[in-house]
């Protein structure tokens, strides 16, 4: 009894993905950078329980992981990172991988990375723009969408991100309250054969901490990952 109450304590620490019953080994690269958004320490606070899921994350902070040949190791591309710059060839094994049916997943500040690439910034939905910080609680505008299945709406201190160059081409999963109206946070998209999955959330440790934060990163994960079978962006 004591075994199973501790193992339910568990399941409740770390939330619930509505992948969980069927949950399937993946390899991720998280791509990180040495500035301020530390994403090392970011790494190592979610890699284990992902790790305890079946999703093996590998961490690097070099842009020359960005070619074809290891990429095509990985399921999924992780971004959290803001490197200002990419290379024409880095740029297009990025756009091969996913166009090729892999996924990609920006968190937060990846909506900043390679301001010299257009084609990155449309790729992801929306660049950053700008922010405020706070404690806010968001709007889960698609419940049916099987990346929000399961989930209950984050509230955490974290910055208030606003985007600009937003790409219609997106299904919005979930809104930040705000005075002049809402503005998206969480959305996926397709691409060739491949999706990408983005949230706003994930400032800090507060957010990554946040039970339903890692329920989401997980779930967006395995979604997007699972690219290739499905092939309309307007299906869940």
């Amino acid at each position: 009894m004591k075994l199973i109450l501790r193992l339910l304590a568990a399941t409740m620490m770390f939330g619930l993905s509505s992948f969980a019953s069927s949950a399937v080994p993946l390899s991720v690269l998280f791509l990180g950078d040495n500035a301020g958004h530390h994403p090392t320490n970011r790494f190592s606070q979610m890699q284990p329980v992902l790790a305890a899921r079946g999703i093996e994350m590998t961490y690097t902070d070099q842009l020359d992981s960005l070619n074809s040949t290891n990429l095509a190791r990985y399921a999924a591309l992780v971004i959290y990172a803001n490197h200002t710059r990419i290379s024409p060839d880095q740029e297009k094994a990025l756009l091969d991988y996913v166009e090729s049916g892999h996924g990609l997943v920006p968190i937060h500040c990846a909506s900043f990375c390679f301001l010299n690439s257009p084609k990155y910034i449309e790729l992801v939905g929306a660049q950053f723009k700008t922010h405020g910080t706070g404690v806010f609680k968001e709007i889960i505008v698609n419940t049916e969408h099987s990346v929000m299945k399961g989930l209950t709406a984050i509230e955490s201190w974290d910055e208030s991100y606003v985007h600009s160059k937003h790409n219609t081409n997106r299904i919005v999963l979930a809104e930040r309250p705000a005075e002049h109206g809402n503005e998206p946070y969480t959305w996926v998209r397709e691409s060739g054969k491949g999706r990408v999955f983005y949230t706003a959330w994930g400032h800090d440790q507060r957010t990554w901490g946040n039970p339903q934060f890692i329920a989401l990163i997980e779930n967006g994960i395995r979604w997007a990952a699972a690219a290739g079978e499905k092939t309309s962006a307007s299906k869940p």
